[in-house]
């Protein structure tokens, strides 16, 4: 019986460390806080210094003309569709005015100060906007953003104040006890976010992700690689498939163990966030990898990080008092409501996560009606970033001409163009006409009503379009004809980079575009 015991015993020691009580999270729920508003905060600059080129009245898809035509087509019902604050108010200045206000709220968020509250409008404000944007919000990490700040709303402590002046330095206060109900939202949403990025990658019916050679294209086909991307292409063979089977490994089996003990639980933290800084390194995915690194943040218990170190019968004691008078109603409210939260979305993400191992699923026809009333406000969602690997790298290169014999091109700030160019490195900022044309390039103008507006609004001279170029040849006088050629784009090698000093070659394939002029387009 004594050695059973002492075998419980270490066992118990071996999974959860010398600390066996039941974990509790309030240093975790703090950096996840803070980590979350640092993220808005990037986000809402990012885009705001991009907007008026974007979707303003001068812009490449304008607000002001895209809402009254969904309007136009749906009627009343387009509010439901779309919603957006800015039904009420379609112009530059009004989105200039949540950007505003989201840059504020994002810092009271990093500082503490009403973070329930300030999450409720963040996630208004970027709702807004994301819609507000079109094409150009319609990534992963913006949905993703989404769903994280709305499971945050029950996770926050509402409070206008920190009880703490030093909170940065001084352990959470025990009295007001983390969400249990919440904190499950966001751990499932982590597992669900891995879990199905992986999965779809196996069952998407590319053979590179079976066969273990994603990453004999990826470095060089990505949208936006960076520098480091270049010298990882030139990695060994070996190395390259040892890389993908880790990737699988950490977004497949990895997160089973966010449910478990501490200690396999801190290993799958830090494999997950290790495998999001490899990708941050190689690839400018924007503010993606910091969102997933925040929700690993969570697996992180107090014991930990030290800051609860009462004994463990008084502790028990503190945080059951807490639960019976210390915790306000409007926490308590929220507990509630994050638990009717977990009844309404849990069929729909376990349903999204089933369909991802059976791609043609067919959804039972009462989740698709739930579903469908929840997916205009981006809080339920299905994630997996590159299913299928890009084998080939298009690039559109667009040029003026003044006389349609000299043609100059427009470089672009940050996806490739000029062979002698260093991929760079913009990441957390996502410059989104760039990313936009990544996209073009896997089909054609046609497919992209987006391009041929950016077409119309060079050929205009739009300032504001022309600030989300890196160069303009035609900065004083509009070019009269525009056209747009299709290359394939590679990496040079190790030897072609030291004897011509190019990072990349390309081959001419086709027009994409055929010379315009203004007299042959409509007016945007």
């Amino acid at each position: 019986m004594a050695r059973h015991r002492g075998l419980g015993s270490t066992f118990t020691r071996l999974l959860w460390g010398k600390d066996a009580r039941p974990p509790t999270y309030s240093w975790a729920r703090r950096w996840f806080l803070r980590a979350l508003g640092l993220t808005y905060l990037i986000a809402f600059v990012s885009l705001w210094v991009q907007i008026d080129g974007l979707v303003g009245s001068n812009g490449v898809s304008p607000l002001n003309q895209f809402l009254p035509a969904v309007y136009e087509r749906f009627g009343r019902s387009a509010y439901s569709l779309l919603p957006t604050l800015c039904w009420f108010d379609s112009s530059n200045g009004f989105l200039h005015f949540l950007f505003g206000g989201g840059v504020v709220l994002s810092l009271l968020l990093i500082l503490g100060i009403a973070p329930a509250l300030s999450l409720v409008v963040l996630f208004v404000f970027y709702l807004s906007l994301t819609i507000a944007g079109q094409t150009f919000l319609s990534f992963q990490w913006d949905i993703l953003l989404l769903e994280i700040g709305f499971l945050s709303i029950f996770l926050a402590p509402w409070r206008l104040w920190p009880r703490e002046l030093m909170w940065l330095l001084r352990p959470p206060n025990a009295a007001t006890p983390v969400s249990r109900p919440a904190l499950f939202l966001l751990k499932f949403l982590l597992f669900k976010l891995m879990l199905m990025s992986g999965v779809v990658k196996l069952t998407s019916g590319d053979d590179c992700w079976w066969n273990l050679t994603a990453l004999d294209y990826h470095y060089w086909s990505q949208p936006l690689p960076t520098v480091f991307a270049w010298w990882a292409d030139k990695s060994p063979e070996w190395f390259k498939h040892f890389s993908v089977a880790f990737c699988l490994v950490v977004e497949i089996i990895v997160p089973f163990f966010i449910w478990a003990p501490r200690r396999p639980r801190l290993i799958a933290a830090g494999l997950m966030i290790f495998l999001q800084i490899v990708i941050a390194v190689t690839g400018n995915y924007c503010f993606f990898n910091l969102l997933a690194i925040a929700l690993c943040l969570l697996l992180i218990d107090d014991s930990v990080a030290g800051a609860l170190r009462a004994a463990p019968h008084k502790r028990a004691k503190n945080v059951s008092a807490a639960f019976r008078t210390a915790e306000p109603l409007l926490d308590r409210l929220c507990s509630y409501a994050a638990i009717a939260v977990i009844i309404v979305t849990f069929p729909i993400n376990a349903w999204l996560i089933l369909s991802a191992f059976k791609p043609h699923l067919e959804w039972p026809r009462p989740l698709i009606a739930i579903y469908g009333r929840l997916e205009p406000f981006r809080i339920v969602n299905g994630y997996g970033l590159f299913r299928v690997m890009t084998k080939e790298r298009g690039e559109i290169v667009i040029e003026g001409s003044a006389d349609g014999i000299e043609w100059l091109p427009y470089e672009f700030k940050w996806k490739p163009g000029d062979l002698m160019r260093a991929p760079g490195w913009c990441a957390p900022h996502q410059p989104r006409l760039d990313w936009q044309m990544w996209f073009a390039a896997l089909g054609s103008y046609r497919e992209n009503p987006w391009f041929g507006r950016l077409i119309v609004r060079l050929l205009h001279g739009s300032q504001d379009v022309r600030q989300l170029l890196a160069k303009d040849h035609f900065p004083h006088e509009s070019p009269r004809y525009i056209r747009a050629t299709f290359y394939r784009y590679r990496f040079t090698t190790s030897r072609e980079r030291r004897e011509t000093g190019a990072w990349w070659k390309r081959e001419e394939l086709r027009e994409y575009l055929p010379s315009v002029s203004l007299d042959q387009v409509r007016q945007p």
